[in-house]
Formats: C-alpha cells, structure tokens, sequence
C-alpha cells in the first residue's frame, strides 16, 4: 500500500502565499527596492562564497580535496604540526593591541585639538594629517624599512607597532576630530568656567562622549592591522615573532601545497576580525554616522 503523500500545512501554505502577495506588491509599488534587495543579496552570496570555500575544504583530507567528496578533520592538526600557531596569535594579538592604543592617544587627543582648539594653521596642519592618507604604503614601506634596520629594529614588535601606527593615525585623527566637532561647544565652556582646563575637559568630558567613535577606530583598526601581510613580512622575519598572516604565506610558499590545510589556517586567521567586526558592529555603524549626523 503506497504511502500518503504529505500535503503542506495550512499555516504553511498561508505564510507562503502571504509572502507572494507581498513580494508581488512590493515589485509593484517599489521596483527600485527590491531590485537593490536583489543586488545586495547578490552582492553577499559573492562574497560569502570564499568564507563558505574555506570551511568546507579545512574540513577534508588532501585526497577528499581533490575527489570533492566527504569530510575528515586530518587537515587541523597538520596545520599545528607545520606551523606554531599559537604563538603566531599571540604575536598579531600583541602587536594589533599596541598599535591601537598608540593610535587612540594619538588621534583622540589631535581630533580634540583641531575640534575644540584654535591655534594658527589648524586647517593646514590638520589638511596635511588627512593629505598621508593618500600616500600608498607601498610608496614608504621601503624607506622605512632602512630607517629601522639602522636603528636595529627589524624583527622586533616595536617596528611593526609603530609602521601600523603611523599608517593608522591619519584616519583616526580624521574621524575623532569629525565626532569632536560634533560635540557642542558650550559644554566645552562650561567646563572651563568650572575650573577645568583643557586637558582636564578631554579627558573627563570629551573622551566619555567619545566612546562610539572610540570603538569604530578600534575595530577598523584592528582588522586592518590583522589583515596585514606586507608589513609583517618585511619588518617580522623571524619564526618567533612573526604574524599568523606571515605564517600562512610561508607555509603557502613551499614547493608542495596542502590546499585544506591551507584553508585551515587561513579559517583561523579570518575568524577573530568576523568576531570582532560582529560583535562591535552596532558601535561601529553608530561610530560612523553620528560624526556625520551632528
């Protein structure tokens, strides 16, 4: 005796014609949004698919890769075996958490000058600060590469704190001081009529104000400085202080490439800047727009 067939639910069917109607109207009423809801999910599954790419083939053999067929977790632990992962981040976690504290003191601090302090040439000063935004790294990276090989500084995290400092500080500087200026300037007075001085406002009033602007330089900073190849490479030679970055293109340089164990490691080097873009990605959005919308 042939087994019923299952007809949907009524809810089911409800909700599916419920959606139809809506999107029938919607492409009635509104054309332009859904075809920009069409494009941006476009926009998204483009690229996910690398995400979806490296998850799928960490979790293969070397033989699985290449039949595209099954799933083993043999790839892991050949990652830890040709390479020391922890350490590595540890060293991108080390040298990403100084660098961004070096460029909040710094573009905090000059974002409430060029906002709340008039000093001569402070829109020619702060025009050049936002002019090394336009230089590309590459144009300096090796001049700088001689200047800390003369002081000795070359695989050592002091040089690459400072190169992604530097790199960092003009962007920063801009977006505090568009957030600061944000910030009205009576209360600025007031807290000087109550005794504060200058430094005293900022770091008591303006920095607290500051905190969304604050968080949105953390995380683009921190991803970008994760992300990092060129830098790592030129100024973090030595395997004991090199980033993960480093170590994914070294292990990627040999003459034999295992492609899941490389998509292993560059998993693992992707997923702290997904975690921290999404966890932060509320400050984030706020950070940016509230400069903007002041």
């Amino acid at each position: 005796m042939p087994a019923p067939v299952r007809r949907p639910a009524a809810s089911a069917r409800v909700r599916t014609g419920h959606f139809g109607r809506r999107l029938a109207r919607a492409l009635t009423r509104d054309p332009g949004k859904v075809a920009m809801f069409l494009a941006l999910l476009l926009v998204t599954i483009v690229m996910l698919y690398p995400f979806e790419y490296m998850v799928v083939n960490s979790l293969r053999s070397e033989p699985q890769y290449l039949l595209q067929r099954g799933f083993s977790l043999s790839s892991w632990p050949a990652l830890f075996s040709a390479l020391p992962v922890g350490q590595e981040l540890l060293n991108s976690t080390l040298i990403a958490t100084a660098a961004i504290l070096v460029i909040l003191v710094c573009s905090s601090a000059a974002g409430f000058a060029f906002a709340k302090l008039a000093f001569r040439a402070r829109g020619l000063v702060l025009l050049a600060v936002i002019g090394c935004m336009m230089v590309p790294v590459q144009s300096i990276i090796i001049p700088e590469y001689v200047n800390f090989a003369n002081l000795h500084l070359i695989n050592t995290y002091l040089s690459a704190i400072l190169i992604y400092a530097a790199l960092g500080t003009p962007f920063a500087t801009f977006l505090m001081t568009a957030y600061f200026r944000g910030l009205p300037d009576e209360l600025v007075e007031a807290a000087l009529c109550d005794g504060l001085s200058y430094r005293q406002t900022f770091r008591r009033i303006a920095l607290p104000l500051a905190k969304p602007a604050l968080v949105t330089v953390t995380v683009l900073q921190f991803i970008q400085i994760w992300d990092d190849f060129l830098v790592g490479l030129l100024f973090l030679q030595e395997p004991t202080n090199r980033t993960i970055t480093v170590g994914l293109g070294t292990l990627s340089s040999g003459h034999v490439v295992s492609v899941p164990v490389l998509m292993a490691g560059s998993l693992l080097s992707a997923l702290p800047a997904v975690v921290v873009y999404l966890f932060f990605q509320r400050y984030l959005i706020s950070g940016l727009t509230l400069g903007v919308a002041r």
